[in-house]
């Protein structure tokens, strides 16, 4: 059970002048679409520099395993980097997390960004190094679905030593997934999809006192079922503090059953306080909130607060 964050690594805080390096660790992507992400980086006094391998392709991976490695590593080992910026997430991270030099992890913690697949590279380093992360968007940026209140979040999460608190929105559609009560515990998570991929594996974290965070995009409702109930059942759940719903996106379309009745049904008897409705991933005006530092979950007041990530 890891209680507070005396437990937690948390990096350096970015400063202007700081080096970032942009891997692509799961899925391929292009210059054209990170070039917004290092126009932002750039204005908060950032400079993102292109890991080498980080346009590659290998069909649906950024390159090939040995590639996509071989960035992490070199993020992680070069003294000039302070922090590493996930370009995306797609598919592949889990691939390459066993060859991750960790020793260099512990030496020099670096702040490391992204969300989606990223969750399994969280995981690891949460595993390999107790390494306090940032849930937020990578670099590959869309202004439509990530607008200022989301460039300002990020901001906030990796230049900033100041808690982060995010509040319930009556328009996300989770919003309505509550369980009364208020959890303190270190927040770990981020895409069920990874979670569940992890059980298993060395790298699915003791969830005992800690607050859930769970979100996914483009999975049918009997999919979330699936994933919950595998949890449930390898007894992934048991002791949990609370779980942090964040956005389901497209994840209910053309369903009698709802992705909220899921949510409900799935997560309402496990005798935890529950908060959905957080704008935390795939959908609009997605914010970022630290993985790995204490946070309370307030189904009261609909709040979710957490500890900075950096320190």
């Amino acid at each position: 059970m890891i209680s507070d964050d005396t437990a937690a690594v948390r990096p350096p805080v970015l400063l202007p002048g700081d080096a970032v390096l942009l891997v692509s660790p799961s899925g391929p992507t292009s210059p054209e679409r990170v070039a917004r992400g290092t126009e932002l980086l750039t204005g908060w006094g950032l400079r993102p520099v292109p890991a080498p391998n980080a346009y590659a392709r290998h069909g649906y991976l950024a390159g090939t395993d040995d590639l996509r490695a071989a960035d992490l590593n070199a993020a992680f080992t070069d003294p000039e980097i302070r922090g590493v910026i996930c370009t995306r997430g797609g598919y592949g991270v889990q691939r390459v997390v066993d060859a991750i030099d960790m020793a260099a992890v512990r030496r020099d913690p670096k702040v490391v960004a992204g969300f989606s697949d990223i969750t399994a590279l969280q995981f690891a380093l949460w595993r390999g190094a107790r390494l306090a992360g940032v849930h937020g968007p990578g670099a590959a940026w869309r202004d439509e679905r990530t607008p200022l209140r989301s460039a300002e979040s990020l901001h906030a999460a990796l230049m900033t030593t100041e808690p982060v608190s995010i509040a319930a929105v009556p328009t996300e559609e989770t919003f309505d997934v509550r369980v009364p009560g208020l959890a303190t515990g270190t927040l770990l998570g981020g895409n069920l999809c990874m979670i569940a991929a992890s059980i298993g594996t060395p790298d699915l974290p003791d969830l005992t006192g800690a607050v859930l965070l769970i979100e996914d995009v483009q999975e049918p409702p009997y999919k979330v079922d699936r994933m919950l109930t595998h949890l449930r059942r390898a007894g992934a759940l048991d002791g949990l503090a609370g779980v942090a719903v964040g956005q389901f996106t497209d994840c209910g379309d053309g369903w009698d059953t709802t992705i909220v009745d899921v949510l409900t049904e799935r997560l309402g008897d496990l005798g935890v306080p529950v908060l959905g409705g957080l704008p935390i991933g795939h959908g609009p005006n997605q914010l970022t909130v630290p993985v790995g530092t204490q946070a309370t979950l307030n189904a009261e007041n609909g709040t979710l607060t957490a500890s900075p990530a950096v320190q």
